[in-house]
Parts: C-alpha cells; structure tokens; sequence
C-alpha cells in the first residue's frame, strides 16, 4: 500500500514502528531512573521487547498508532510482553511525538518532516 492510500493512523503506526525498531535513529529514547536502576541484562532484554513487541489489542492500542506497550517480569525473573499469573515488575513504553525542536507537541504526528519521537521507557510504577 502506498503511503497516499494509508490513513493518518496507519501512517503514525510506521512512523512509531521505525521508531521502536531503530531506537537511537528514528527517535529519541529515554529510560527512567527504575529502569537504570535494573540490571544491564534486564535493560537490554527489555529494549529488545520493545523493539520487536507486536501484541498490540484494541485495549492497548484504541487509536491504532502502536504508541503504548506494558512487559512483564515474571516471579521467576523472567520478561515477556505477555502477562504472566504471578508479575513481579511491570515496564511501560510510551512514544510521543514533539516538534522537531523537543518544545511542544507536534502539528502533525503522521509527518516526519515537522515530528520527532521521544520512546519513554519506564517502570509502570513510576508513570
């Protein structure tokens, strides 16, 4: 599909994607305070999650723009975008879309031209 032929939301949705798959490039990252608190191995288990998280649900996600995600840690220690019975810690990851200056909300989220996207990383906790 062309990007003319997708709607506002679909091409948000992109543009958050690039945003999660190429943190760094196509965005600005943030981690809280908690989140550098965890444990290296747990800060890059969880980039990764979000990086490649894809269990987007009308409840998570009612815009369809793919700007909001939870992952969780186990009892057992163990991380994963599904909810486990028993959650030891639960991490948020929020994007939001600022102007290209980081002043204030931008114009147009579905124009990468006037946007530049800021991935918060955080402990839910600390929301």
């Amino acid at each position: 599909m062309s990007g003319a032929m997708l709607t506002r939301a679909e091409r948000i949705a992109r543009l958050n994607d690039l945003a999660r798959r190429a943190m760094g490039l196509a965005c600005v990252v943030v981690a809280t305070e908690g989140i550098r608190a965890l444990p290296e191995a747990d800060q890059s288990r969880l980039r990764e999650l979000v990086e490649t998280f894809d269990v987007f649900t009308p409840d998570n996600d009612p815009h369809g723009e793919r700007d909001f995600g939870a992952i969780y840690q186990g009892l057992d220690g163990v991380w994963s975008t599904l909810r486990p019975v028993d959650v030891a810690v639960t991490v948020f990851w929020k994007i939001d879309a600022y102007d290209r200056d980081l002043c204030s909300g931008t114009e147009d989220p579905a124009d990468p031209a006037v946007t530049r996207r800021v991935l918060t990383i955080m402990l839910a906790s600390e929301y």
